[in-house]
């Protein structure tokens, strides 16, 4: 395969991750739509350091999106449950009642 093939799959990816975070008002799939479009960078990283396999760049970058994504993952779903405690919704729509 092409790295054509991988921009087409890392694109179609992304586009649904952007999608579903846009489209949806539920604070837990937004953060799984964000997981899909970080997974659609590490394709399209992979997919670069397949071109050039005697540079690693792309596999030490995938490494560090994963570290990022974990850490978003474990904040988020921290976040989330707080949330959920305080409103007892996960409808992002009623985030704005936590200003006051």
């Amino acid at each position: 395969m092409g790295i054509g093939t991988y921009l087409a799959l890392a694109s179609v990816l992304f586009g649904v991750g952007a999608a579903g975070f846009l489209a949806r008002r539920n604070m837990l799939i937004q953060l799984m739509s964000i997981e899909l479009m970080l997974n659609s960078v590490n394709v399209l990283l992979l997919a670069f350091n397949r071109v050039n396999p005697s540079n690693h760049d792309g596999q030490v970058f995938a490494f560090f999106v994963i570290a990022v994504a974990a850490a978003e993952a474990a904040l988020g779903l921290a976040i989330l449950i707080a949330y959920y405690r305080v409103t007892k919704t996960l409808n992002t729509d009623d985030a704005t009642l936590l200003k006051y």
